[in-house]
């Protein structure tokens, strides 16, 4: 009696901070792919070794072949770009995910608030997944045609990393990039819009939003391959780029000014590749 008495007065303290719960779900989630990621589990050489040995776009240091592509090493490579997108985005998606609690808790089933916001949170890094998949199928394709240096994880054209600059700054000029940035830093009228119920509702919507949010982010997310996909100082400036992106006021003109920025850049490393 006594212990059932107990289990009770928990699950009402966890009901009472359903706010709270999720936002240790979400660090406790983003610490552990932070990790995955910082360790390189798995790799031949952790992210902070990689980051040392980094060198400016196109002008990886001469090594060694990289590991071969077998299906085993293709899953660890989509592994790697997984759990780092949910490092890099997690934190991005907190206000909707927040607000997505609340809404639940004030519906008629409060004490499944925290659940459904598990299930909606595990939806939106879905739609990261199909994007690691994409970027892993990538990979494969540069590092066997000699366009990338597998050792290090980034391009071993200067050209094409200048190329990259400027794909992803001009991205940042489209409306469907300002489509989904709108999306993304509304989720007042995302929730409304699209209101689904029961688990699978949770999911389904939160799916919906990393739609959106890869819709907004893809291009960003290449920079990666210039920059060295395991370079933390990339990663770590992505991540925080992206959280400016959905949180800053006057996102118009501050995402044109970043893809003023990465023009110029693509430019400059572009012209100096021949």
């Amino acid at each position: 009696m006594a212990r059932a008495q107990h289990i009770t007065g928990t699950a009402e303290r966890l009901a009472r901070n359903d706010q709270k719960v999720v936002l240790g779900a979400v660090a406790f989630v983003v610490l552990l792919s932070g990790l995955y990621t910082v360790l390189g589990v798995g790799m031949d050489m952790t992210a902070v070794e990689m980051t040392r040995m980094a060198r400016p776009i196109g002008e990886p240091m001469a090594m060694g072949a990289g590991a071969p592509w077998t299906l085993g090493y293709a899953v660890l490579i989509f592994l790697m770009w997984w759990v780092m997108m949910i490092a890099m985005m997690t934190p991005s998606a907190a206000p909707v995910l927040l607000l997505f609690t609340a809404i639940k808790k004030a519906g008629s089933a409060p004490g499944k608030a925290p659940l459904l916001s598990m299930l909606f949170l595990s939806g939106y890094l879905f739609a990261w997944a199909f994007f690691s998949a994409i970027a892993t199928a990538l990979q494969w394709w540069l590092e066997t045609t000699g366009l990338s240096n597998g050792p290090m994880m980034s391009l071993s054209s200067r050209a094409l990393g200048g190329a990259v600059l400027l794909a992803a700054g001009a991205y940042q000029f489209t409306p469907y990039k300002h489509a989904c940035l709108t999306h993304c830093r509304m989720p007042v009228q995302f929730l409304t819009a699209h209101k689904r119920t029961g688990l699978d509702g949770a999911i389904l919507i939160g799916a919906h939003h990393g739609t959106y949010c890869l819709g907004c982010c893809w291009a960003l997310m290449l920079l990666l391959f210039a920059g060295g996909i395991m370079n933390l100082y990339w990663i770590a400036g992505l991540a925080l780029f992206v959280l400016a992106e959905k949180t800053f006021p006057h996102p118009r003109l501050f995402a044109s000014a970043a893809g003023a920025l990465l023009l110029a850049a693509g430019s400059y490393v572009l012209i100096t590749a021949f």
